[in-house]
C-alpha cells in the first residue's frame, strides 16, 4: 500500500474522531479546552521556527515561514477568543457609594 494513502487515511479518520469530540463537549468546559489548545497551538509555533531556521531549500523555507505567519494567527486569535470568553463570566464591578452628602 501506498505511504500516502496511509497517511490520508489516517488524517481523514483523525478529522472525523475530532469533530466527534469537539460536538460533544459542553459549553462550559470550552474555555478550558481552547486554553489548552491555544497551548498547543504556541508548540506548533515553536516547532515551525525551529524546523524553518534548520532548512536551506528555499521551497522549505517559504512553506515554513507561511505555517509560522499561520500558526502565530491561529495562536493569537486564540488567545483572544479565550480572553473574551473569560471576561463574559467576571461579574461587573459596581460603582464606589458616593458619601459627600452623608454628613
Amino acid at each position: 500500500m501506498n505511504d500516502g494513502v496511509v497517511w490520508l487515511t489516517i488524517f481523514v479518520l483523525s478529522v472525523f474522531v475530532g469533530i466527534e469530540v469537539i460536538s460533544k463537549v459542553s459549553s462550559t468546559l470550552h474555555t478550558p479546552l481552547m486554553s489548552g489548545a491555544n497551548a498547543i497551538h504556541g508548540v506548533i509555533l515553536l516547532g515551525a521556527i525551529i524546523a524553518t531556521a534548520e532548512t536551506t531549500n528555499g521551497f522549505a523555507v517559504a512553506v515554513g515561514l507561511v505555517a509560522i505567519v499561520l500558526a502565530t494567527i491561529n495562536m493569537v486569535g486564540g488567545f483572544v477568543v479565550t480572553d473574551r470568553m473569560l471576561q463574559m463570566f467576571t461579574r461587573k464591578k459596581k460603582p464606589a457609594r458616593n458619601e459627600e452628602g452623608a454628613a
